[in-house]
């Protein structure tokens, strides 16, 4: 049976579901630790800055191991790091739920994020080339979704599981998840079929380098960037923000509001769609400046019900950029595209790992509506970066890119 035949009998709906959830799951870990910042610092007697690597690390690690993982992709196929990146991250988790020690802690979440590092640009570059053309950005849309979806879950299963087991819990349950999703990846997401790249690993790790040559793969990498330091910080300073003396919720009801910020993530999958009928630039541009007026909108909202809706259209803005950069990094890259996917991870979890950084700063003299319009300012330069880059089909040769790299 030859490969267009096999890969007909794939039912690629089960596929895209499996790589939404486990990408939802894996990615749920970065902010699980997202409410307890203040917790930990009384915990392990540490100040705030200090309680912030415990999140911070697992962002580093990711960036780190995602220049690792592209090119081994490249040379050996995506599924078997799909499958080991998970089996290897149920083992991590499940000795963090046992940790009691601020520095061991720290270790381990920046294990657990180069562990969890090699499933979501991998990911990516799998549905690329295994998926039909018709179905590949629908598939990107959805697991871009379950990564950015994670912001939001994570932070919400926290919330539930926190004040009624603790902690360890939080990590003891996602092991458990863990295991399952690695059978359900093991028995159910094919193999991939596709040659293998026959250049050395140290070639294509040397192809990363080239990558910057490229203008346009350099302007999208500054939007990756921001992306996920927009969305990590916003939701800092939020949490901040709501139990302030201006509106003094609790913390379940700031669990409530940021829950809400789900809403925002349906559009992520239907940016495919978008992109065929207004163009991929129009979308890209588009989602950025939505992005851009909800960030205004929390600043400027006086009423709870504006302010949530206010982070549910930042929060829309950014799940249609993401799957539609992801794309187009996928279509400008030819045949270095799981390095190129995997270089662009980096800089999205690089951005992660700043944003609570910078939003604690930000926010250091009370200043909320100051610090959610600087993180605006920031979408602003992105949206300006944006005009540079060309999206009309045809304008950017593979043959011109392969050249580059």
């Amino acid at each position: 049976m030859n490969n267009s035949t096999s890969q007909s009998n794939y039912n690629y709906s089960v596929i895209t579901f499996i790589l939404f959830w486990c990408g939802l799951v894996i990615l749920c870990s970065m902010y699980v630790t997202l409410p307890l910042l203040t917790m930990f610092a009384s915990t392990f007697d540490v100040t705030s800055n200090q309680a912030t690597w415990i999140g911070s690390a697992f962002s580093l690690g990711y960036a780190l191991g995602c220049l690792i993982y592209g090119p081994f992709s490249d040379k050996y196929g995506r599924k078997i790091f799909l499958m080991t990146s998970l089996i290897a991250l149920t083992v991590v988790t499940t000795l963090i739920a046992f940790t009691d020690n601020f520095s061991a802690l720290i270790v381990l979440r920046a294990l657990q994020g180069i562990i969890s590092a090699a499933f979501a640009p991998i990911s990516f570059v799998y549905a690329a080339e295994m998926f039909p053309p018709h179905k590949r950005l629908t598939a990107v849309g959805f697991i871009s979704s379950g990564l950015l979806m994670a912001s939001i879950v994570g932070q919400v299963f926290t919330g539930i599981i926190n004040p009624l087991f603790g902690w360890h819990a939080i990590f003891g349950l996602l092991g458990g998840i863990y295991l399952i999703s690695s059978i359900v990846v093991i028995l159910f997401v094919p193999k991939d079929t596709l040659p293998h790249s026959k250049e050395s690993v140290l070639i294509k790790f040397k192809q990363m380098n080239q990558l910057f040559k490229h203008k346009q793969l350099f302007f999208l990498f500054i939007i990756m960037f921001m992306l996920l330091l927009s969305l990590v910080g916003m939701y800092t300073i939020l949490g901040s923000y709501l139990t302030s003396p201006k509106w003094g919720l609790t913390s379940q009801q700031v669990l409530f509001v940021r829950a809400a910020g789900i809403i925002g993530m349906i559009l992520s999958p239907f940016a495919g769609q978008f992109a065929r009928k207004l163009g991929s630039g129009v979308v890209l541009r588009g989602g950025l400046a939505l992005a851009i007026v909800g960030l205004i909108g929390l600043g400027f909202s006086q009423t709870l019900s504006l302010l949530i809706i206010a982070s549910v259209i930042f929060v829309m803005g950014i799940a249609i950029v993401t799957p539609i950069t992801v794309s187009l990094i996928n279509q400008l890259a030819g045949s270095a595209r799981g390095s190129a996917v995997a270089f662009s991870a980096f800089i999205l979890f690089l951005g992660a790992s700043t944003g609570p950084i910078l939003a604690l700063n930000l926010i250091k003299n009370g200043h909320f509506r100051l610090s959610f319009e600087s993180i605006g300012l920031i979408l602003l330069i992105g949206l300006g970066v944006s005009i540079f880059i060309k999206t009309k089909p045809g304008t950017v040769k593979e043959a011109k890119v392969r050249k580059i790299l």
